[in-house]
């Protein structure tokens, strides 16, 4: 019978084990299985604060760099119509500049014109002039004597409408 009680199962024995197993059950699940796990939602909670943190820099990332590119496109846009408007300040101040020195010319020319022609009305009245004294002297010497003053008027009159008529005719 011996055979038997090697092979025989001992209650007490099983129940002990079983005993010894949910004891070792319980404190592997209280001293190991629970701060590890309050370990491990840590760092889960963790990562996600981190993912949220990297969401969020990566959103505010996204935000900033539209708002640099619409402030490069404003800055883009302000420079050209700055360099618009340069342009545009530089041809009216061309043209302005143009027209002063046309004017400028217009007012040289006309003024050399009048010059001119106050010189020409000069010399013909110096000529007149010059003209009337050798026809005086030279009718003094013909008549002999001295001419009064409406005779000597008289005599430059014709002469010169006589000498005009000649120049007009040689033209």
């Amino acid at each position: 019978m011996q055979t038997l009680e090697i092979i025989s199962i001992n209650f007490w024995n099983v129940l002990i084990s079983l005993c010894n197993l949910l004891l070792l059950f319980l404190m592997f699940k209280h001293f190991l299985y629970q701060p590890v796990k309050k370990m491990l939602a840590q760092r889960q909670a963790t990562i996600d604060l981190q993912y949220e943190q990297a969401e969020t820099a990566k959103s505010e990332a996204l935000a900033m760099k539209e708002s640099w590119e619409e402030k490069m496109t404003t800055a883009r846009t302000e420079a050209d119509g700055i360099l618009e408007n340069a342009v545009k300040s530089a041809n009216v101040q061309s043209r302005e500049i143009l027209d002063q020195t046309r004017e400028r010319a217009a007012r040289m020319i006309t003024r050399a014109q009048e010059e001119a022609a106050s010189e020409r009305r000069k010399a013909e009245q110096e000529i007149k002039d010059q003209i009337a004294d050798v026809s005086v002297a030279l009718a003094e010497k013909m008549i002999g004597r001295e001419l009064n003053a409406d005779d000597h008027s008289e005599l430059i009159d014709s002469f010169i409408s006589e000498i005009g008529e000649d120049d007009e005719g040689d033209k």
